[in-house]
């Protein structure tokens, strides 16, 4: 890219940043976003220690140690 082209893309750049004075994330986006991942955390967890679960893991894992080579 040339100098002038790279100097208007920059100078546009800087016009969105300030008409949107965003920067990132605030801390209620934070707050919410970790409440998510922790509820998400919970389901798998729910998941991955249900009954039926547990038992399709240990049979996959008897079979694999079973296996002959």
């Amino acid at each position: 890219m040339s100098k002038a082209v790279r100097a208007r893309f920059r100078a546009l750049v800087r016009r969105v940043r300030a008409v949107r004075g965003d920067e990132g994330m605030v801390t209620s986006e934070y707050a919410m976003g970790i409440v998510a991942a922790v509820a998400f955390a919970v389901i798998l967890y729910q998941v991955i220690t249900s009954g039926t679960v547990t038992e399709e893991l240990q049979a996959i894992v008897k079979r694999a140690l079973s296996a002959q080579t």
